[in-house]
């Protein structure tokens, strides 16, 4: 291995209190904007239901988090606040059950590589939108017993939308996380 590919499995950013990055009431506004826009976006504009700002919260969290108990947490209100809001015919606990493993796993993922490179978040970012529809479609199909299509392409490039959204989102999130240390 070189050494850019060390850097990169190896280099972590010094532990800080994610209290002092982050400020909670922050944190707790910007994931209700991001619930309430994912359910009214559409409405207001046709063809925006890709968008999932919840998830890349929750993807968002669990990265800079590191850890897992308190990234699974996180996707676990995130996904139940999600679900507090889905159409009837989906029962409560569908977006929780998908977000809480995305947040463990984003939380896993970052004790492992150097997640503060954009081009890693993109990876991931759209990595864990795949991840996020395709365990719902099985949620789905199997708890439910739903009939529901998959499309592999359209999960694919809803995906990479996702993941395009996430870098400016990303940095918006980085700009503010890092005014709350100085």
């Amino acid at each position: 291995m070189n050494e850019t590919s060390d850097q990169i499995l190896t280099r972590r950013p010094i532990r800080e209190n994610w209290f002092s990055r982050f400020q909670f009431p922050a944190l707790l506004a910007i994931t209700l904007v991001a619930i309430i826009i994912k359910f009214y976006l559409p409405r207001l504009i046709p063809h925006t239901e890709w968008l999932e700002l919840p998830l890349l919260l929750t993807v968002y969290f669990g990265l800079m988090r590191r850890n897992q108990l308190a990234s699974l947490l996180f996707g676990a209100f995130v996904g139940l606040a999600e679900d507090s809001l889905s159409p009837a015919n989906i029962p409560i606990g569908m977006y929780g059950i998908a977000k809480t493993l995305v947040g463990y796993f984003a939380a896993a993922v970052s004790q492992r590589f150097n997640v503060e490179s954009t081009l890693i978040r993109v990876v991931l970012s759209f990595f864990f939108y795949f991840f996020h529809a395709f365990f719902y479609w099985i949620m789905r199909r199997a708890l439910l017993g739903q009939i529901v299509p998959f499309d592999p392409q359209e999960t694919f490039v809803h995906g990479a939308l996702n993941a395009a959204v996430a870098i400016p989102l990303f940095l918006i999130l980085d700009r503010m996380r890092l005014a709350g240390t100085a």
